[in-house]
């Protein structure tokens, strides 16, 4: 099935265990399902396996003669895979607020547009990183992903102190700001 396919011969062929449908539905959706569980606490291994349990819903329902699709594919996707999500979460307690009392009409369609931009300001935020060039990028990352305190960062960068460290950082991190804000602005 050629991308670019309605949602409705998404559906049909899915229904008809049309290879190429099925394909087309993992190529197309799965790195957003994907995107929403890595920022949300899971895994490439998590993520996975809810679109796979997302695929086999939407194959029971476009299976069952009975299922009338009132959004689009993706959102209709998006919206099992998070309830998914937020069920598993809660079933591994890493999660604190029940899923029972969520509200019963979420919001998908703005949800979806809410991570679509969050997406992309990673991304713009990711290729800014990649432009920032050594050794502001892996002083960054000491501080922000590895969470090392600014004694750690000094020696491990050769800094003579923890407030040369902190200088530095505040440097990169100006730097980084107006490289995103640049990208930001101009939509690259």
């Amino acid at each position: 099935m050629k991308t670019g396919s309605t949602d409705e011969q998404l559906l049909a062929g899915l229904a008809r265990n049309d290879k190429n449908a099925t394909e087309t539905l993992y190529r197309e959706y799965f790195g957003m399902i994907q995107a929403f569980i890595l920022n949300n606490n899971g895994s490439s291994e998590d993520a996975r396996d809810i679109f796979q349990e997302a695929m086999i819903v939407l194959y029971e329902k476009a299976t069952s003669g009975r299922f009338e699709l009132t959004a689009q594919v993706k959102t209709y996707l998006y919206s099992v895979c998070r309830r998914l999500w937020l069920k598993r979460l809660q079933q591994v307690q890493r999660f604190g607020t029940p899923v029972e009392s969520m509200p019963e009409l979420v919001q998908v369609e703005e949800d979806l547009e809410a991570h679509e931009r969050r997406n992309e300001a990673f991304m713009m935020m990711e290729k800014a990183l990649g432009h920032l060039g050594e050794p502001c990028r892996s002083l960054l990352e000491a501080y922000y992903l590895q969470k090392k305190n600014m004694q750690e960062i000094s020696e491990h960068f050769g800094y003579t102190n923890a407030e040369n460290a902190k200088n530095q950082k505040y440097k990169c991190l100006t730097r980084l700001k107006k490289m995103f804000f640049t990208q930001f602005k101009s939509g690259n």
